[in-house]
């Protein structure tokens, strides 16, 4: 026998203070709470789970209209549709109407602004903004972000994509998230057109076809006793710094951005912490005899928090230094980040020290979850002793030709 319908009358509605949920029929509810506060509520079965809609309070929605409100959602159960997901993309799709004016580059300037002090590399919004700037702006033009589809995206990434393949992609993820937070923002609705898997990898070829691999050129480790001494020759800052880097195997930034506070002379320990490291992980480098007597050096020249300061105040030296350096020396034929590769070659090749304490003085991340789980440790004691033959190996003499 089906449920009796319009159970409430107006008097009822307006007179009924107790607490409590009150059936009109047909899944429409007078729903008072505890401190008196009066809505209507359409509760309904969807996939097997009970939902429950508002629709409005009763101060502003009367009987009449609450019944009206509950029968335009019985029909569209009828028809398969959830009310309440009908209602949010109806709200989505005002919000796009809306926002018509918003433009991509709005929401990119928004994204890069939120997420700018996450970025551990200072340079990383910059490179946000330029890549951007060069390619996607000019197709994207003063469009609203909602209207930005799969054919735009196209038009921007299929030129550089086979010539410039590393650029283009990096460039297709920053628009893939430009695009998600302009959804999350209700500045756009639907799929996201610059998703990679599913979706544009079926239009754009795969970069292992189309982007050959290239490796930072690198020094031979029989040359680097040379190169060492020629180094300690040189004058400035950006010479400390490379052959700091040397020694140490550690990255650019970490370097440059090494501040006395990270330093333990005594223990010859430098201390990185881990939102400066490429891995979030906190690395403990142990210091060989010279690295310390060069830090020390450092400290009868200090300027500020930096240990390897540059040319303006409170500044890091720069990121190019090194490489400036590098081609003042006219070895354009190599790369500082090269160095590490150096290291890794010489470990492997002319030592018996194993391959996990060569990994792990080079801060790499170990790709087994299961190796990872069980490497609670940092090997510092066997790394200590690997660097510091790695230095006598830096500043050896120098073999005579012939």
């Amino acid at each position: 026998m089906p449920r009796a319908a319009n159970r409430l009358s107006p008097l009822a509605v307006t007179k009924t203070t107790k607490p409590g949920l009150y059936a009109d029929g047909g899944g429409l509810y007078l729903q008072i709470t505890s401190v008196g506060v009066k809505s209507w509520l359409f509760r309904y079965m969807r996939a097997g789970k009970a939902r429950g809609m508002g629709l409005g309070p009763l101060h502003t929605i009367g009987l009449a209209d609450a019944r009206a409100r509950a029968l335009d959602c019985r029909r569209l159960l009828l028809d398969g549709i959830d009310p309440i997901d009908a209602r949010n993309a109806e709200r989505a799709a005002k919000g796009v109407a809306e926002a018509d004016e918003i433009t991509f580059q709005h929401c990119a300037d928004k994204y890069i602004e939120a997420h700018r002090s996450g970025w551990k590399n200072v340079k990383h919004a910059e490179q946000w903004t330029n890549t951007l700037t060069t390619y996607a702006y000019p197709v994207f033009d003063s469009l609203s972000v909602a209207a930005i589809d799969t054919m735009r995206v196209m038009k921007v990434l299929e030129p550089i994509w086979t010539t410039k393949t590393e650029t283009a992609s990096r460039l297709r993820g920053r628009i893939e998230s430009v695009l998600d937070w302009a959804t999350v923002r209700g500045y756009r609705i639907g799929e996201n057109p610059a998703r990679l898997k599913g979706h544009l990898d079926t239009l754009l070829p795969k970069r292992s076809r189309v982007q050959k691999v290239t490796h930072h050129p690198a020094l031979p480790y029989a040359d680097l006793p040379a190169f060492t001494k020629t180094l300690r020759s040189q004058d400035g800052t950006a010479a400390r710094a490379l052959e700091f880097l040397i020694l140490t195997a550690a990255r650019t930034n970490e370097v440059i951005g090494s501040t006395w506070s990270e330093f333990n002379l005594d223990e010859g320990v430098w201390t990185i912490p881990a939102e400066r490291m490429k891995m979030r992980k906190q690395h403990r480098v142990p210091l060989s005899t010279r690295a310390v007597a060069l830090i020390k050096a450092q400290q009868e020249v200090m300027r500020g928090e930096y240990v390897f300061p540059g040319a303006r105040d409170k500044k890091p030296l720069s990121n190019m230094a090194m490489l400036q350096l590098l081609e003042r020396m006219k070895r354009d034929d190599i790369t500082v980040h090269g160095f590490r590769s150096t290291f890794r070659d010489w470990a492997g090749e002319t030592t018996h020290y194993p391959r996990e304490v060569c990994e792990a003085a080079l801060a790499h991340g170990i790709k087994d979850k299961a190796e990872a789980a069980y490497a609670r440790g940092d090997l510092f004691v066997k790394r200590a002793a690997l660097m510091q033959d790695w230095a006598d190996f830096v500043i050896s003499e120098p073999p005579r030709n012939g």
